[in-house]
């Protein structure tokens, strides 16, 4: 699948996704568009991509004013940075969101202050977010669920990599869309890598969101990065994952100097190769580094 292919998840019947190229990387951002009685987009990528998503909707058959809802996971913004601009393309739909992140779509000016400061050089390929006008923004709870007719997305709280992150439980598919609560999982090399960003990672709170996804059981997870798999193992594999790396992190830290920890892991780390270089590398370094911030909050 190259950025910009448009796909039918498995087993999933009404449901797309397209790979918006996010950070001009094949495998990395994908967008789920619901084709329900009340069409819905799940996420909305990094802004700079949108047109890619309104390109995919055509492609499935939803047109911009057919659009009702926009679902986000949480409101960082390689997962709601489009979300201004896909409300300005698409006149009838409302931004679904959690509470505490509502306040950043109105007014994105902190959000994206601390999003350059998270990503360094990476922000050169995102667009500077635009505000969604608030009586367009429906705030969520834990337990919340969006109607949309023959599917139902139901909000689940899931704040161990975000505060405002959920994740959406969908029976008709008997998926959940995972945002980063489940990792980050590559089709090429069919293996899932953990995201632990600053400021708000933790990772005891991270590994209870598995358990949240682990318990409505579910047969298909659809991953933000990247695509829908079986769930299978990967629950399981992932919570390994998180567990060992930060132990790796929190024995490096005893030995080294935090840029010498983060150099440490950038220079060692595997990393999908279908990302490139450049990405993989910063990847690494930004989940160093919420590991970091994690240790110091924690004493």
């Amino acid at each position: 699948m190259a950025i910009g292919d448009v796909s039918g998840a498995e087993d999933c019947p009404d449901i797309y996704y397209v790979d918006t190229g996010m950070y001009d990387v094949a495998e990395y951002g994908s967008v789920y568009i619901v084709d329900a009685e009340r069409p819905a987009l799940v996420d909305t990528g990094i802004g700079a991509n949108y047109d890619r998503i309104l390109a995919a909707m055509r492609e499935v058959g939803v047109a911009p004013e057919e659009l009702e809802v926009i679902a986000l996971t949480h409101v960082h913004l390689d997962h709601a940075g489009g979300a201004g601009y896909l409300v300005e393309a698409c006149p009838d739909a409302t931004v679904h969101v959690h509470e505490i992140g509502a306040p950043h779509l109105a007014d994105p000016t902190r959000l994206w202050a601390g999003t350059k400061e998270a990503v360094g050089d990476q922000v050169q390929y995102y667009a500077e977010p635009k505000p969604v006008p608030e009586e367009r923004i429906v705030e969520l709870t834990d337990g919340d669920v969006i109607d949309l007719g023959d599917h139902t997305l139901e909000a689940h709280h899931a704040p161990g990599h975000a505060p405002h992150q959920v994740i959406f439980h969908d029976p008709a598919i008997d998926g959940v869309f995972t945002a980063d609560a489940a990792g980050l999982y590559t089709p090429s090399t069919d293996a899932v890598t953990v995201t632990s960003p600053p400021v708000n990672f933790d990772l005891d709170q991270a590994l209870d969101d598995i358990e949240t996804i682990r318990n409505l059981d579910p047969d298909r997870l659809l991953y933000a990065h990247f695509g829908p798999e079986p769930t299978g193992d990967r629950l399981d594999e992932y919570a390994e994952k998180l567990d060992a790396w930060v132990d790796a992190v929190r024995e490096k830290r005893a030995q080294l100097d935090d840029d010498a920890v983060v150099d440490h892991f950038v220079e060692t780390v595997d990393t999908p190769e279908v990302w490139g270089e450049h990405k993989a590398r910063e990847e690494v370094a930004l989940n160093v580094r919420g590991v970091l911030v994690m240790l110091d909050r924690a004493g």
